[in-house]
């Protein structure tokens, strides 16, 4: 409750990534980091899931986008995630697009950003994570670098997947950030067919095949799901995320014009709930029950992690619910998922 009556307050008086950047920091503070594990840390058997082959401590992860550079996940897992993403990372590093990038809109409990995939690539990633300390499951998010051209890209993801295959528990595939230009046309059938048995292939290839799951737009429509569904089995695509953040506006309650001159991004948090609801009940109408879906977008309470799971999510993951709940949400998430003696 502190944190939404007063410390939110605060940090919303300064930029959204100067304020990202000063959480890093503190976070990195053994002290700090430890008082937060003795608030926010919750543990109970009942919460643990096997899903990918892999036993998650509970349901709840932290989506791609916070700790692009793998600085946190020690810090992170002190919080009580059963997961973390990291990235999205790309072969060579990259700024990203130019700031200002990244925006609040309070009145939606929202945010709009075209970070554009900024991080110090894959080979900065893959050492800090072979520093790793704390036991806790690590998803890989990997995408394309801006200049390298569609026709090209399947290199792109291939280093990124060779660098950090020792290193992750499993791989998200990003071909649906709206950030990085005509990336989204890797979700159309031919190419991301090609891009997923690709990868399928180089994990057959190795002592332990790891599972690879797809990370797709909210935008899609039925018939680009149905697409979606038949290259997954086709390709014996391990699971989806669903979703990654919108370009649609409707129904904000920000006026239109500021939220015009925010520009181009992706939005995220509240105003995304229902319609990722909406696309993971549609895929696991589809899919059948085995294939995994890790549900992401407006969960900002235990009720919205639950309507996830309902829909037929596995695993929830939060991010802008994180910014605007503050840390204590994945405690209160989990405790809400503990059934009763």
């Amino acid at each position: 409750m502190i944190y939404k009556l007063l410390i939110r307050k605060i940090l919303f008086l300064f930029p959204p990534e100067v304020v990202h950047h000063l959480i890093v920091g503190l976070l990195k503070f053994p002290l700090f980091s430890k008082i937060l594990h003795l608030v926010y840390y919750y543990e109970h058997p009942s919460l643990q899931r096997t899903v990918l082959g892999l036993t998650f401590k509970n349901p709840v992860g932290l989506a791609a986008g916070f700790d692009k550079e793998a600085e946190l996940v020690n810090e992170l897992a002190d919080l009580g995630f059963g997961f973390i993403e990291i990235g999205t990372v790309t072969p060579l590093a990259q700024p990203g697009n130019p700031k200002p990038r990244l925006f609040r809109l309070p009145l939606d409990e929202a945010l709009i950003n075209r970070m554009g995939f900024n991080n110090q690539g894959v080979e900065a990633a893959a050492a800090r994570l072979k520093k790793r300390k704390k036991n806790i499951l690590i998803g890989g998010n990997i995408g394309k670098n801006k200049v390298t051209p569609n026709e090209t890209a399947v290199k792109d993801y291939e280093i990124c997947f060779e660098k950090l295959y020792d290193l992750v528990d499993f791989f998200i595939v990003n071909v649906s950030s709206p950030n990085t230009p005509n990336l989204r046309e890797l979700q159309e059938k031919e190419p991301l067919k090609k891009l997923l048995s690709h990868l399928h292939q180089l994990s057959k290839a190795k002592p332990l095949a790891k599972p690879i799951l797809l990370k797709i737009a909210p935008d899609l429509s039925d018939q680009q799901l149905n697409e979606i569904v038949e290259i997954v089995k086709e390709t014996r695509t391990a699971g989806i995320v669903a979703t990654n953040t919108t370009i649609s506006r409707e129904n904000l309650q920000t006026p239109a014009g500021e939220v015009a001159q925010l520009g181009e991004g992706g939005l995220s948090g509240k105003p995304l709930r229902e319609r990722s609801t909406r696309i993971i009940a549609y895929l696991r109408k589809k899919l059948g029950p085995s294939v995994p879906i890790i549900g992401s977008g407006g969960i900002h309470s235990p009720q919205d992690a639950l309507e996830k799971l309902n829909a037929g999510a596995t695993l929830i993951e939060v991010y802008t619910g994180f910014i605007y709940e503050g840390p204590g949400i994945v405690k209160k998430i989990n405790k809400s998922l503990v059934k009763p003696d």
